[in-house]
């Protein structure tokens, strides 16, 4: 298994980066000193687009900064994306404004070509939304790159979901470890990143866990094997992907 790799600086400069970062982000949401706290909908599918809108509400409303679509979600005959879309930022800004506080949900715009990712994206661009998502490892490293240039154009944070990772980083012996696919996204561009989580169901060993969440925020990575960190890493003062749990 492919378990770490060093990305040399003069290589890393090529690249742009995350769309925003952290900080940015931060000024964005005007929110600042704490993690931000957020969920995903549930059920999953099987919601129409207004009570799926409803369920953003009263999330949002309720004292959460953020709502998720599951990866599942896309556009189904129950609930086409458009409609989708529509209704949760109906449900953004009501929410919005009877907390005075700024609320995004991630608005997933994975889709099956680069052009209709990009629509999906103008759509929510168009509507006042604050973020969207991709499923990077299915979406592909191309169409992440192509969205998160889209994003930093045009002013949207880009969540990132890691759909389908387990097929290539779960198995012991064989594959690529995650904090390689960690490193792939920071240079391909998501404001955030799941990162799983020490405890939980995205859950990870703990030493390993925040040594990769390390190698996705900081600037600088000093070499540390109790870490699972191989080798020394130098951002070159590239934006930080914010982890998600």
């Amino acid at each position: 298994r492919l378990e770490d790799l060093r990305i040399p600086p003069a290589y890393v400069k090529t690249f742009q980066g995350p769309p925003h970062g952290i900080q940015v982000e931060r000024d964005k949401l005007n929110k600042y000193g704490r993690g931000l706290l957020g969920c995903t909908i549930k059920p999953k599918l099987g919601l129409s687009a207004k009570n799926y809108g409803r369920a953003v509400y009263e999330c949002l409303r309720g004292g959460l900064d953020f709502t998720k679509d599951d990866e599942n979600v896309n556009s189904q005959p129950f609930m086409r994306w458009r409609d989708r879309f529509l209704f949760v930022a109906e449900a953004c800004y009501k929410a919005q404004a009877e907390t005075g506080e700024i609320k995004g949900h991630y608005l997933n715009a994975t889709a099956g070509t680069c052009e209709e990712m990009l629509k999906r994206a103008q759509c929510a661009k168009d509507l006042g939304v604050p973020i969207i998502m991709h499923d990077y490892l299915t979406g592909g490293f191309t169409a992440n790159t192509s969205l998160s240039a889209y994003c930093r154009d045009h002013g949207l944070l880009l969540h990132i979901h890691r759909a389908m990772h387990a097929v290539i980083d779960r198995q012991r012996n064989h594959g690529i470890h995650f904090r390689v696919l960690a490193k792939a996204l920071r240079m391909s561009g998501g404001d955030h990143l799941h990162s799983g989580t020490v405890v939980g169901k995205l859950e990870g060993e703990r030493e390993v866990t925040l040594g990769f969440v390390d190698l996705m925020r900081d600037d600088y990575i000093e070499k540390d094997r109790s870490r699972g960190i191989y080798f020394t890493q130098d951002w070159c003062s590239m934006s930080g992907t914010m982890p998600v749990a």
